[in-house]
């Protein structure tokens, strides 16, 4: 059996449904087919099941965020910002609170409030929701200038459609990469899919033996040579297997993309709100000098990570701090400023926040979301090669592609009927 929409949207994710709403509120008829049995399935476990839906800024800081990428994301942003967001959800009823991070969550800390409201919004529309209907196909005849999307459940044929399939990270939740293939069908070049925003293992044991220990602010640095690949600060959290918190989650990116890990080094600063010379004038003060370095280093960072810094510096923890040499204390400052550790690789998809790599920007217009190889073909979300870092940006990208979709979907069949 047939069934004939304006657009059909494959996966009911955060880009999915702000397509469908964007879409079914300018009078298209559209359809929503979810593979799962239910949609928002990476809402509903975001942030902690909180979900951070944006990040308190205006839309040019998350454009910086993106970086290079954020060349691409200026109109979807544009038209649909961090603002946007937070009114929408406000308009369903939803309010939001911002945290000192600057993330953005439901003032209720229920992520299932936030898909409620999209749903609730959803529903006010014509637009149909499927749920588990796997998506097999997707098939264009140009004869008839339609799309076909084969499913589990018969075939849907529309005008348009947008793939919003996500990418490969957390496969639990459906995202299992199903969409590149098709994209890549239609001449769509995939850029090798990687994790991102996942957290790091290490061969270090001294790392390990800190699990479960927090620092609120560290920096950590991945280079390769003298030059900073990338580098960020956060919060930092050791585990039993390396190291996970904002802090190394928003460096991944740089180890799961590079061509070999050998190349890079990976060090922390345990002190990021200090330079090296501050902390050298407080070994200089006449009170400190009288102090042990244990007892020093242990005010500065916690016991059992003092205690580390002072062996990996070759220092003893019970001399005095007038007692140490000139290059005891640079050892001393160096380790705690600059730590270096060994990053063996990552927890993989499984563990991954988002993915790094998908369709490339090059092959998809980024003033409509559509596909510049097949015309009504559109993209939206994480199955692009769009990632930013931890604290709502990668949501924001995802509400803002999506709600662009299809809002040009809907002029293009205005243009469509007009002619």
């Amino acid at each position: 059996m047939e069934l004939k929409s304006d657009v059909i949207v494959v996966g009911a994710g955060a880009a999915g449904l702000l397509t469908a709403i964007s879409a079914a509120e300018r009078g298209l008829g559209v359809t929503v087919l979810e593979k799962n049995r239910k949609p928002g399935a990476k809402i509903l476990m975001s942030g902690g099941t909180r979900c951070n839906v944006t990040q308190d800024t205006d839309n040019r800081g998350i454009l910086d965020a993106f970086h290079q990428q954020g060349r691409f994301l200026r109109t979807a942003v544009g038209r649909f910002g961090p603002d946007d967001v937070v009114q929408l959800l406000a308009d369903e009823g939803v309010e939001t609170k911002i945290e000192s991070t600057g993330k953005i969550f439901p003032a209720s800390d229920r992520a299932f409030d936030v898909l409620t409201a999209f749903r609730s919004r959803l529903s006010r529309t014509d637009a149909e929701l499927i749920t588990d209907c796997s998506v097999t196909n997707v098939i264009f005849d140009k004869d008839r200038d339609l799309f076909t999307v084969e499913a589990i459940r018969g075939a849907h044929v529309a005008a348009n459609v947008v793939l919003t399939t996500g990418g490969m990270s957390f496969p639990g939740c459906g995202t299992t990469g199903d969409g590149y293939a098709w994209a890549k069908s239609f001449g769509h070049e995939i850029v090798p899919p990687k994790p991102a925003l996942v957290p790091l293992t290490l061969r270090d044991s001294w790392a390990t033996e800190l699990s479960g220990l927090t620092l609120p602010d560290a920096g950590v640095a991945v280079k390769r040579g003298n030059k900073i690949v990338l580098a960020t600060r956060g919060s930092l959290l050791f585990t039993h297997f390396g190291l996970s918190g904002p802090a190394a989650l928003d460096v991944s990116r740089a180890i799961t993309t590079a061509d070999n890990l050998k190349l890079l080094t990976v060090t922390l600063d345990f002190m990021p709100g200090y330079a090296e010379s501050e902390l050298d004038a407080e070994l200089e003060t006449a009170d400190n000098r009288k102090r042990t370095i244990a007892s020093l280093v242990a005010d500065w960072i916690p016991k059992r990570l003092a205690s580390i810094v002072c062996e990996k510096s070759e220092v003893a923890p019970e001399q005095r701090i007038a007692e140490l040499s000139k290059k005891g204390r640079t050892r001393l400052i160096q380790h705690i400023k600059s730590m270096p550790v060994s990053v063996n690789g990552t927890m993989g998809f499984k563990k991954a926040e988002v993915t790094t790599g998908g369709v490339s920007l090059q092959s998809v217009d980024a003033k409509t979301m559509c596909s510049k190889y097949q015309p009504g073909l559109y993209f939206a979300g994480e199955i692009l090669d769009i990632d930013g870092p931890i604290g709502g940006y990668n949501f924001q990208a995802a509400f803002s592609t999506g709600w662009l979709a299809g809002q040009s979907i809907a002029k293009r069949m205005e243009a469509k009927i007009g002619s």
